[in-house]
């Protein structure tokens, strides 16, 4: 952190500035005050979303969607200036939808069993004129800019399981360079997603939410020693996303889903559906991880393409037993565009032999260009 760093605190009240909300402390950043608001005072629809801004504001009308450019890895230079801002939220399960647009920021958590960002909001809950809610108008928390760290926390979105509910984010990650180190993401169907958006909607309303008629930025995001848990697709979107010493957990649904045409067994869920952009050469990569499940045998599939260039690539981790057999499905799409690859997988769902004939076992000389530089472009958050 540099000199200049603004250190805010939530439920801390041995520090100072502190406030007993998120979204009283991201009022105090994102609207561009000079000083921070006292406690207390600011707009109850904050956790909706972010102030409008105010006449000091570095922030244009809109805020940061305001100024986003298409193309990848952009940053608008007016916002290269502003000084890092770190959040210590202190113990305590914080039930507030929150959207973060200041760049430049770190969310610190007191550990993931004790400060918890929760929210519970599905699918198919029908809003007041009568349209549902949709998949992207979910997440508990959205990140929507640039350079945002968060460490020692929960995201999770209790709205229920995904048969019931329908899709639920916890998390909704739109921007480049963002890291989460030590944190635990908690849902059901599509718990994590990963922007950009497709850049064409599959069906007419399909994107109905934030990012709907936003330029599309495609982001690079860093997972370390994280918990991502959830049943179907429920790691998902078009982002370069590196996961790195993580456990993926694959719950079990209260109800399956129905067995396939040429399944023996009813399917329990799909780890990933990736929707990389056409002439990316790295989508999501997994690597050193952990993949348990309290799943039956052979129920689970390692992915699904969500779109037809999907690259979704496992090294070097441990497979239980809930891993199906085929290890991928092709969710009917056209084979040869999507990507999907293994190398040194160990376990007991780690069956080379039986894999999907679409899928690839990497030479140790392919495996070793999926470094974390090189995967993220030149970004390499551990240093």
């Amino acid at each position: 952190m540099t000199e200049n760093t603004i250190h805010l605190y939530v439920n801390m009240p041995e520090e100072s500035p502190n406030y007993s909300t998120i979204g009283e402390a991201l009022a105090a950043v994102e609207g561009g005050l000079s000083e921070p608001v006292p406690a207390g005072t600011a707009s109850d629809s904050q956790s909706e979303g972010s102030p409008a801004a105010s006449p000091e504001s570095p922030f244009p009308p809109g805020g940061l969607d305001a100024v986003r450019t298409a193309g990848p890895h952009t940053f608008p230079a007016e916002f290269s200036d502003l000084p890092p801002v770190v959040l210590h939220i202190g113990e305590g399960v914080y039930r507030e939808k929150l959207v973060v647009t200041r760049p430049n920021m770190t969310f610190l958590g007191a550990g993931c069993d004790k400060t918890k960002l929760v929210y519970g909001q599905g699918a198919n809950e029908l809003l007041p004129d009568g349209s549902k809610r949709g998949t992207f108008r979910t997440a508990s928390v959205r990140i929507n800019t640039h350079d945002f760290t968060a460490k020692h926390l929960t995201f999770q979105n209790d709205a229920g399981y995904g048969y019931l509910v329908g899709q639920a984010l916890a998390l909704y990650v739109d921007g480049d360079r963002i890291a989460f180190e030590d944190c635990v993401l908690l849902g059901s169907q599509d718990t994590l997603f990963t922007a950009p958006l497709p850049q064409r909607e599959a069906k007419p309303g399909g994107f109905k939410g934030p990012g709907e008629a936003a330029p599309r930025v495609l982001g690079r995001h860093y997972f370390k020693e994280c918990l991502l848990r959830g049943d179907v697709d429920f790691i998902f979107g078009g982002g370069i996303a590196y996961y790195d010493d993580c456990v993926i957990f694959s719950q079990k649904p209260r109800e399956q889903l129905p067995a396939g045409p040429g399944e023996e067994k009813p399917v329990c869920g799909y780890v990933t559906a990736a929707s990389t952009y056409q002439g990316q050469p790295f989508g999501y990569v997994f690597r050193d991880c952990h993949l348990v499940s309290d799943c039956p045998p052979g129920t689970v599939y390692l992915g699904r393409p969500w779109r037809e260039w999907a690259r979704t690539v496992f090294l070097n981790c441990e497979l239980g037993e809930h891993i199906h057999p085929l290890g991928w499905h092709d969710w009917d799409k056209e084979h040869g565009h999507f990507f999907y690859a293994e190398y040194n997988s160990y376990g007991p769902g780690a069956s080379p032999e039986t894999r999907a004939s679409f899928s690839h076992q990497l030479t140790e000389e392919e495996a070793a260009e999926y470094t974390v530089e090189n995967v993220l472009q030149g970004w390499n958050p551990l240093t």
